[in-house]
């Protein structure tokens, strides 16, 4: 039997979505002219639904509500970033519901214990919530047929639903009337949930059509609010003073005294954190962000920095290199018998190693956080990504419980998993504790990069054995990085076949669907990495380095064995055994990323002659997690300028199997970001460690792709009926390699490290 490892806690987050279904049924009521959705905690035959809304006996999971006026409101619990997730999930209520999409609109809720786990991330979103929220539409739509029947007098099983109207013959009757006038109080077990008829594809009108995203009028006309336009009378600002290191400084001694001629400041705060999330910060306090902004250049701070104050970039890749080669630590993520007696047989080994650098995420919103306290309960009013996560952190950095926290929510301007860490609501609680009154912390650019949750350094080692006839035996793949789950979140850690824990997030992606012989994935914590910085998630599934070594391997791989590279691929996309797939979420398994490879080199052109010093490139993923997989493949265009170095990215050619698509429109601006994301961490954004900290704190040293850089694209995704899946990110990895892959067809040079940069190609061709 293969041996594969698995996640620790509990229950992993895939899992956890579909415990809570199982567990709860759905209570339908109407109260006060309200149709409203419900998760019942308990008893469901035994509980009146109508009294159990109006009394709240229960923790309900709302979903979404119609009015009396006809109004559905859906209930998002998840970030909106730009990436129109709150349109996506109503457009699946909607049409399930057969609601009219005219009258939808959208509540981005406050963090509370009754919506479960309140995270956004993993392009999870839409693949999590498709059935529950097409459940619990059904539901609804089977209410609202037997009551307007009952109300028009007609029989339920000769009436239908269709655009927030239910119709026999030649009656029909509104939504907002059954509401208004219907005497509503059903309630459906879990099992009679699960059992809900759901509409075939064919009979979608709203999923997978062109429609008008919810939230664009609002972003448009400046009626949108974000983090950063929070305001409460009374409230100061607060600027921090960065420590010289993430973890272990101490602050000695502050002197404030040229601060004091600055209108408007008022005093400097030492902050004193329980939780240790900022050790050693400082917070300047003022009257207006500039005053705050001013004084805090005139304030000194006498630190004792932490143990880190002098660790390196190249330090913490020396460490990883290191640690690679001790075979005795980190968690076996995949270990399958025969490994040892492939390469010990194996007629040829090829390896090779591969880098890449550190990653600020540089949203356009600097973090920040408005924090008071009202009525005993601690209000904190900011973009966050992941509620659940920094509400108990805030709780013991405050002293209180739990329910005394609750965090109100913003858009955000730019989250790339940044604000999964929501880290920075800490020291504006603190502040505001200390004060008594309303402190809003926002930080600079600079401050911002200097407190990131940055894109760990990573070392990678691949090998892979092959036989006397060519033929692949074995394949083995070790990885290291700072490992951000098990410093902000233990819980979603994976216990390795061999006993020993390990990082999903930063090692899944590698346990890939092609059929290699005997297979072995070890994924290792870079301990002096994570003492160092807070290593963060960052937009990008398969963690942003590990497609990089796969993928670039997979290239070389083939170029050794003489083979196409994308023949090569599709000669181990078998789809035999656990690559086979499975059902509901990773049906057809290795070949539908056999298909989509396929079809990236019918659009490509690949094969065919190119200019001089240009070159296509491959690179195909399924994303992060086998279990809700999107398939995905890129051919990048490069050309290669022989006297500079500088790499020209032409065009990128992607296509992507997501199953089912919500939103078209929106499917296809997320897989442009998530490319043009991964196209500019390869060529032109990334900064090193130095003195423990990030080097390049602005935009004149840190330089992201510009609009000069943009490439050409063409984007297509297969027509499917399949589960929809995440599309947010998994563009995001296959870039990078796709163009260091494009740089060896164009000039025969291999780049082994991210970014690359002009002068690393500039060395390899006049190697």
């Amino acid at each position: 039997m293969n041996s594969i490892g698995t996640l620790k806690g509990k229950r992993s987050w895939q899992t956890a979505s579909q415990a809570n279904i199982s567990r709860r049924g759905l209570l339908i009521g109407s109260t006060g002219g309200l149709l409203t959705l419900a998760f019942a905690r308990s008893g469901l035959s035994l509980i009146n639904p109508a009294q159990a809304i109006e009394t709240r006996v229960f923790e309900p999971t709302i979903w979404y509500e119609i009015g009396s006026d006809g109004r559905i409101v859906v209930n998002i619990a998840e970030a909106e970033m730009g990436q129109h997730v709150g349109t996506a999930l109503a457009r699946i209520v909607a049409d399930e519901l057969e609601a009219d999409w005219a009258q939808v609109k959208l509540r981005h809720v406050d963090s509370d214990p009754k919506w479960g786990l309140m995270l956004t991330g993993g392009s999870w979103s839409v693949w999590s919530n498709f059935l529950p929220l097409s459940q619990a539409a059904a539901a609804g739509r089977k209410v609202l047929i037997d009551e307007g029947a009952r109300l028009m007098g007609v029989s339920a099983a000769g009436s239908q639903a269709r655009n927030s109207r239910v119709t026999s013959g030649n009656r029909s009757i509104s939504y907002a009337e059954i509401v208004r006038r219907g005497e509503i109080s059903r309630s459906f077990s879990a099992d009679e949930l699960a059992a809900m008829p759901l509409k075939p594809a064919s009979e979608r009108r709203l999923i997978g059509k062109p429609s008008r995203a919810l939230d664009i009028p609002a972003k448009t006309n400046g009626q949108t609010r974000y983090g950063i336009d929070a305001r409460v009378d009374g409230m100061v600002y607060a600027r921090p003073l960065i420590p010289p290191t993430r973890n272990g400084s101490r602050i000695n001694s502050v002197d404030d005294a040229a601060a004091k001629s600055v209108p408007g400041y008022l005093r400097t705060l030492v902050l004193d954190d329980p939780s240790g999330t900022v050790p050693g910060w400082g917070m300047v306090i003022a009257e207006s962000f500039h005053a705050a902004n001013t004084a805090a250049g005139l304030v000194n701070v006498d630190w004792t920095p932490g143990k880190t104050a002098n660790v390196s970039e190249a330090d913490v890749l020396e460490h990883g290199r290191r640690l690679i080669g001790d075979a005795g630590i980190g968690g076996l993520v995949v270990d399958e018998p025969g490994v040892d007696d492939a390469f010990a047989a194996a007629d040829a080994i090829f390896e090779q190693s591969y880098t890449t650098a550190c990653v600020l995420h540089f949203q356009l919103e600097p973090v920040n956080a408005l924090a008071f306290q009202t009525d005993g309960v601690w209000e904190i009013h900011t973009g966050n990504q992941w509620q659940s996560l920094i509400i108990p952190v805030l709780a013991k950095a405050l002293g209180v419980t739990e329910d005394k926290v609750v965090l109100r929510t913003y858009m955000i301007g730019g989250g790339f998993g940044r604000r999964l860490n929501g880290d920075y609501a800490v020291p504006a609680a603190l502040a505001a504790q200390a004060l008594g009154r309303p402190v809003k912390m926002v930080l600079t650019r600079e401050d911002d990069s200097l407190f990131d949750s940055i894109r760990s350094p990573s070392n990678q080692l691949v090998r892979m054995a092959f036989d006397s006839e060519g033929g692949v035996t074995a394949m083995e793949h070790h990885a290291t990085a700072g490992w951000p789950t098990q410093v902000m979140a233990p819980a979603f850690m994976g216990e390795g076949t061999n006993g020993k824990e390990f990082d999903p997030f930063s090692i899944h992606g590698a346990d890939h669907w092609y059929s290699v012989g005997a297979h072995r994935l070890r994924g290792i914590s870079n301990d002096l990495a994570n003492e160092t910085f807070r290593p963060g998630w960052l937009r990008s599934v398969g963690s942003g380095w590990v497609n990089w070594a796969l993928e670039s391997f997979m290239d070389e791989a083939a170029h050794r064995s003489g083979i196409d590279p994308i023949e090569f691929r599709l000669g181990l996309l078998t789809a035999k055994g656990r690559n086979s797939g499975s059902s509901p979420n990773s049906v057809g398994g290795a070949a539908r990323q056999a298909n989509v490879l396929r079809r990236v080199r019918e659009m490509s052109g690949w094969g065919e002659p190119q200019a001089t010093d240009a070159g296509l490139g491959v690179a195909t993923s399924f994303g992060q997690e086998r279990a809700s997989p999107t398939w995905t493949a890129c051919v990048a265009r490069v050309r290669v300028d022989r006297s500079n170095g500088i790499v020209r990215l032409e065009k990128l050619f992607l296509v992507t199997d997501a199953g089912t698509i919500i939103h078209p429109d929106g499917a296809v601006a997320q897989v442009e970001g998530a490319a043009l994301w991964g196209a500019s961490m390869a060529l032109h954004e990334g900064t090193e460690l130095e003195s423990g900290n990030v080097r390049d704190t602005n935009l004149n040293s840190y330089t992201p792709l510009r609009m000069r850089d943009m490439p050409e694209f063409e984007i297509e995704f297969i027509e499917s009926s399949e589960v929809p899946t995440g599309l947010g990110e998994p563009a995001t990895t296959i870039v990078g390699p796709a163009i260091a892959n494009a740089i060896f067809s164009a000039v025969g040079v291999r780049m082994r490290h991210l970014p690359i940069r002009p002068e690393a190609v500039l060395r390899a061709l006049q190697a």
